[in-house]
């Protein structure tokens, strides 16, 4: 095998503690005869560049000039490496054994593989699945976003159910490998999102274009989650709520779209409603009216940017997620089926 099949990138800014934290198990876990490890700096103010220039001088570092959020800083990194495979690593991840191995048998197995993620476990409690990822990305009739081990805010514990290699919908962006020329082809990652769900987006154009989306259980990664925007954020529920209406905007075939899209903004109307009523959070929304405003002052450039479309059948459940998991109490992704 020739040397450095894998690109490992980390994007950090000031995640120096982080660094700290877990690029000890990248180094160790990653061989050199497969990959080659950078970190993309999206512009930090903390001293993570000396941290990582007097303790790691072997890992190259990628210098960003601004702040270009997980799209616009990978999209960066990406254009300065030149490896077949990309992967697009969180820095509040720890790798274990034998990790890059399964994932590089699987694209060497079928070159129309695109994108593949790894089983991601929670950090913090390791016997459950985490929230970025779990088992592999599925959306549902109304591209709500959810994974085979995490509906919503409800995780599995890891019994091994999902060690399986499986075509999946959307691979999480906290560990996700890619084609790097499919990548580049495609246009990389869409700034304009920012952060949250673009990888989601990547994904969807990659199908459209004709690519497969893979999880493969042999692999296994344990995310902190909440790295860079903790869970609950208010400007996490802002790009979560905009961004997925972007992704409906840009993805869909429109016979689709010009119903599914106003049935969405009712439902966010109803989620906001929601938490004022059983939390009185007013936060949330506040951050809901800014997305909607903001998605319709974005809505001809996202228009824009459509592309082929094709209905989606891998990876999509036909239902609706949200009332199969509010009224009925479907938890547990294989409660659905």
């Amino acid at each position: 095998m020739n040397q450095h099949k894998i690109a490992i990138i980390i994007l950090n800014w000031n995640g120096r503690n982080w660094l700290e934290k877990f690029l000890p198990s990248v180094i160790q876990n990653s061989p050199d005869i497969l990959s080659k490890i950078y970190v993309a700096d999206n512009n930090s103010s903390d001293d993570s560049i000396s941290f990582l220039k007097n303790h790691y001088p072997d890992v190259q570092i990628l210098l960003n000039k601004e702040n270009a959020g997980y799209a616009g800083g990978y999209n960066f990194a990406i254009g300065l490496v030149q490896e077949p495979i990309i992967c697009l690593l969180n820095s509040d991840i720890e790798v274990t054994a034998n990790w890059l191995e399964p994932i590089w048998n699987t694209f060497e197995s079928d070159a129309n593989i695109a994108a593949i993620q790894p089983k991601i476990l929670a950090y913090n409690d390791r016997a459950y699945f985490e929230y970025a990822g779990a088992g592999g990305g599925w959306i549902d009739t109304l591209a709500y976003p959810f994974c085979r081990g995490r509906i919503f805010d409800s995780t599995e514990k890891d019994h091994g159910q999902y060690n399986d290699i499986t075509e999946i919908f959307w691979a999480s962006g906290a560990c996700l490998f890619v084609r790097r020329d499919v990548y580049i082809s495609l246009g990389g990652l869409d700034a304009d999102f920012f952060a949250h769900q673009e990888e989601i987006d990547l994904c969807w154009r990659m199908k459209n274009a004709g690519y497969k989306i893979f999880y493969n259980g042999k692999s296994t990664v344990y995310h902190v989650g909440g790295g860079s925007l903790p869970y609950g954020n208010q400007r996490k529920t802002y790009l979560n709520f905009r961004n997925n209406l972007f992704l409906m905007t840009k993805n869909l075939p429109i016979s689709q779209l010009m119903w599914k899209l106003p049935v969405r903004l009712v439902l966010d109307g109803v989620a906001g409603a929601q938490t004022v009523l059983t939390n009185k959070n007013f936060t949330d929304v506040k951050a809901i009216l800014k997305a909607h405003g903001h998605f319709y002052a974005s809505f001809t450039k996202m228009w824009s940017k459509r592309k082929t479309t094709k209905n989606q059948t891998v990876g999509v459940y036909k239902k609706s997620i949200v009332f199969d998991y509010f009224v009925l109490k479907k938890k547990i992704f294989t409660d659905l089926f």
